[in-house]
């Protein structure tokens, strides 16, 4: 039985190649895959490369209260929002009762998450009474201007709202027939006077239909049509190409008013009209964007409705499918501005609709995105919005490399002094370990996301204590073999096993430590945990594919085998027992018994 065990480790010992092999291909790849997607550098995060810290303040809102528990969900919505464009190392905390600060680092979609961070996402699905270009392009509006809605709708699997965005902006001079709306005066007016439901019944023409609902009385006649004149002089005013004058209308107004809401579309602003919210955002179950390879619409938000906005949805657009443009549109206004404003020939029922228009992909993910993560229970205005510089940053980062040196300094100087030419071997894994530890944090920065922040510098600064610990444990019981008087390549066998364990045990529980770190900490401190556990993984992948095959190809070397006294491996300076040697020598004649040749 010994024999088979014998050819399997030797058979083993012969091929160390291949795992160093192993490993080369491993490196060489992750290198290659570095360099093709343009990130050599890993990046960092606001501690380290500068960003913006936003300070919001709370407001109560209607319903809602400025309480602990509507706080810790507006971070909660703010956290995932900003993790849906890919912005990692963003910090989103409460201070105080009424105050939330968000810090995101400079780097890719920090601008929209900006943007987005402290965005209500309050969703309304409203009746479009009246629309034009608003600005320089509403004083001159061309005389060929092309019917809003005149396009057939997008083909599509399922029911949607097709968007008229594309023709309402095809230029900017480029206005509805309604137009005249404003100079006429009359079909906002009468639209808003035509009933009491939230569907317009008037017509293009500006003629209200016959309400069948009972006559109000006098007062309340009186009150609608005062409301009606102050409404139609406000968008007489509107200008929504100057920023002031969106401000005041945007989300002015409550869900079961009339009001009037800006909406920019191709560059283009439009003022609007609006009647009572018919549907709520709430009732948006899921929104996603796509891009329509099918058709010619571009990029897309779908959306499903739950069960209530189905069948609401389903009755706005089959009263709206009845009116003339811009009457058969709905605008789709997100905290008081009109994103979109589909047209609709029919019903649209089953759930299921399709904002679609001059949507970019990143208009669209940001619109999917804030509907799919919800709309933010306070109302919050935005305080100050501080630029933080990477200069402070800059030299934390050179202090922390700095610091990094010296302790890999005293490492080595402590390595070469104590184990001579094992030294070697050590500063190699080192420097393996340290090339697929850079390499890896330039890669997971497009992939997950990840940043690199002061405290997850620290964490590599750790790793190497605990690899060159993983080095001092095998190294020290190959020494055990040798002062037990067995040569290195046996030593180094032997040796692996007992080692091996006690590595193992070693780094699990170090990444036991670094996992429940991560899970139970947030913001910078998880990049200490991420960090201590990716090296710990590392660091085992080094120590089986690198350090041990190397060890065993160096044992076989005449420095190394034989003892020299700057391999580190001297069988006298370690204080080596005699070789073990196993000589029979004859017995003796036993007393009292008779030599057979005498015999």
């Amino acid at each position: 039985m010994a024999a088979p065990k014998r050819g399997r480790s030797a058979s083993a010992q012969s091929k160390p190649g291949r795992s160093l092999a192993l490993i080369l291909i491993a490196i060489v790849a992750l290198t290659g895959g570095m360099f093709l997607s343009g990130n050599k550098t890993p990046r960092l995060g606001i501690d380290l490369a500068g960003g913006t810290s936003i300070t919001l303040k709370a407001k109560a809102d209607q319903g809602s209260a400025v309480n602990k528990a509507n706080m810790d969900t507006a971070v909660d919505i703010m956290n995932r929002r900003v993790n849906g464009l890919g912005v990692s190392e963003a910090e989103v905390q409460t201070q105080g009762t009424d105050n939330i600060i968000v810090n995101i680092p400079k780097g890719t979609n920090s601008k929209e998450a900006q943007q987005q961070v402290g965005t209500t996402a309050k969703l309304y699905f409203r009746p479009v009474l009246a629309s034009e270009p608003s600005g320089g392009a509403a004083q001159s509006p061309s005389p060929s201007a092309t019917p809003s809605g005149s396009s057939s709708p997008q083909p599509s699997t399922s029911p949607s709202a097709s968007s008229s965005s594309s023709e309402k902006a095809s230029s900017s001079s480029t206005a509805s027939p309604t137009a005249t709306a404003t100079s006429q005066g009359r079909p906002v007016t009468d639209a808003l006077k035509a009933g009491s439901t939230p569907t317009p019944s008037a017509s293009a023409s500006g003629s209200a239909k016959p309400s069948s609902t009972p006559s109000a009385t006098p007062s309340a006649s009186s009150s609608a049509g005062t409301a009606a004149a102050k409404l139609q002089a406000q968008y007489a005013a509107l200008d929504c190409s100057k920023p002031a004058e969106r401000a005041k209308v945007g989300g002015a107004s409550k869900p079961g008013e009339p009001t009037v809401a800006c909406g920019q579309i191709r560059k283009v602003w439009y003022k609007y009209v609006l009647g009572p919210a018919a549907v709520d955002g709430t009732e948006v179950k899921k929104a996603q964007a796509v891009f329509d390879t099918q058709g010619a619409s571009g990029w897309q938000v779908q959306m499903t409705f739950s069960s209530s906005g189905a069948k609401k949805f389903a009755d706005i657009t089959g009263q709206l499918a009845k009116n003339q443009s811009p009457q058969n549109e709905f605008g789709i206004v997100l905290d008081g501005e009109v994103v979109s404003s589909p047209f609709v020939q029919g019903a649209i029922t089953g759930g299921q609709a399709e904002i679609s228009g001059s949507f970019t992909q990143q208009d669209a993910q940001s619109l999917a995105n804030m509907l799919s993560y919800g709309a933010l229970p306070l109302s919050f205005q935005e305080q100050s919005v501080t630029t933080v510089t990477a200069a402070l940053g800059g030299q934390q980062l050179h202090a922390g490399l700095l610091a990094g040196a010296i302790g890999l300094a005293l490492v080595v100087i402590y390595l070469v002094a104590y184990y001579r030419g094992l030294s070697i071997v050590a500063m190699a894994s080192l420097l393996v370990s340290a090339i697929l530890t850079y390499v890896i944090m330039s890669l997971l920065g497009p992939a997950i996301g990840f940043a690199l922040n002061l405290p997850a510098v620290c964490g590599a600064i750790v790793a190497i204590g605990i690899t060159a610990d993983s080095f001092i444990v095998y190294f020290e019981r190959i020494r055990d073999e040798i002062r037990e008087g067995r040569s290195l390549r046996p030593a180094v066998e032997r040796a692996w096993p007992r080692a091996r364990r006690t590595i193992l045990v070693s780094d699990f529980v170090s990444f036991l430590a670094a996992a429940v770190l991560f899970i139970v900490t947030v913001g910078k401190v998880q990049g200490f945990a991420f960090t201590l556990g990716l090296t710990t993984l590392l660091d085992v992948v080094v120590v089986f594919l690198f350090t041990k095959p190397l060890m065993t190809l160096l044992a076989r070397r005449k420095f190394f085998a034989n003892g020299h006294k700057w391999s580190g491996l001297d069988p006298k300076s370690l204080g080596a027992k005699p070789p073990l040697r196993r000589t029979r020598r004859p017995a003796g004649p036993a007393t009292g018994s008779v030599d057979p040749k005498e015999a």
